[in-house]
């Protein structure tokens, strides 16, 4: 009795096996692929969400009502305005600062112009700076929860309320802090055609 050749016995096995290992790879890297799709397009809404819960990258906070609490402590509200390349409006505040005092509820007006000679859909964007602030800048309405619509020609004064959440108080980071800046962007909303 003579012993099997050991080179056959692997030859014959090793293709099976190099094609299941190559398989299992090409299924791997589907999955990574397919993965990765999906990861970028949770990504924007995923740090949307990381933002508003932390104030990450000075985004404010949004808030259902006033605090019940209004210190002493008074900051000075800065309020800043932008428009976007080519956006046919002029966007300012009303009023460039105003002093509030932590924990109490205030009201603020931009006043946006539409100097076309159509109809402009648009939506804004904002930021708070410092943005170790921002978690403590609460919106309890805003104009930028919604698009605005300006004819022609028109104007419209567009209303924030807005306070500085009393825990600012209990943050150390926080105690040199004496001016927030709420900036807004405007953006054109491009009207879907078909």
């Amino acid at each position: 009795m003579t012993a099997p050749d050991t080179k056959d016995s692997m030859a014959t096995k090793s293709p099976g096996k190099r094609l299941r290992g190559k398989n299992a790879t090409g299924f791997i890297c589907a999955g990574i692929f397919v993965g990765m799709i999906g990861l970028s397009y949770a990504a924007v809404p995923l740090y949307n969400i990381f933002c508003r819960v932390t104030g990450y990258a000075g985004t404010t906070q949004i808030a259902y009502a006033a605090p019940t609490q209004i210190l002493d402590r008074t900051m000075t509200i800065r309020f800043d305005a932008n428009v976007a390349h080519q956006m046919p409006w002029d966007f300012k505040p009303v009023e460039n600062t105003m002093g509030v005092k932590v924990g109490e509820p205030s009201i603020a007006f931009y006043r946006a112009t539409n100097h076309s000679d159509r109809t402009v859909t648009g939506t804004a964007s904002f930021n708070v700076s410092p943005s170790k602030a921002g978690s403590y800048f609460s919106k309890i309405e805003c104009f930028c929860f919604t698009e605005q619509i300006l004819g022609p020609g028109e104007t419209i004064d567009m209303p924030v309320t807005f306070f500085v959440d009393p825990d600012i108080a209990g943050d150390k980071n926080l105690d040199n802090v004496e001016t927030i800046t709420l900036s807004y962007t405007f953006f054109e909303v491009e009207e879907e055609t078909g």
